[in-house]
């Protein structure tokens, strides 16, 4: 059987995880497209990074597949997109879940604390 941690270390193995640095570059540069996987209630509370995307973990697979009526048309599968979370972790599954879909260009900044403290451009 396996576990969450199984799922986890599976993630950050095939997810990229860049630096706070590297992904303000990208943001100042708007070269990329950020998406908070966070639930709505936790950013309501902390706010997200300025113009990131909200599509919560749960329903990435809707949103990434141009098949379904609630896909995003701003996720394109040879895009830049750097996710984010509480911690890191939700931010890797769905990288891993992205990458699964076809996405080529995933990377996980990690939470979205760290971002706020680094200064980072917030909403």
């Amino acid at each position: 059987m396996r576990s969450a941690k199984d799922y986890l270390d599976e993630a950050n193995a095939v997810v990229p995880k860049i630096t706070i640095e590297e992904a303000m570059a990208h943001h100042n540069a708007g070269d990329a497209l950020f998406i908070d996987v966070r639930d709505g209630r936790e950013i309501a509370e902390t706010g997200t990074i300025a113009g990131a995307l909200h599509i919560p973990r749960g329903f990435i697979e809707f949103a990434a597949d141009d098949a379904t009526p609630f896909h995003n048309d701003a996720l394109t599968k040879d895009g830049a997109i750097i996710l984010v979370c509480g911690a890191g972790g939700m931010a890797a599954l769905t990288g891993k879940t992205l990458i699964d879909m076809g996405y080529t260009n995933v990377s996980n900044v990690g939470g979205f604390q760290a971002w706020k403290d680094a200064g980072g451009a917030t909403e």
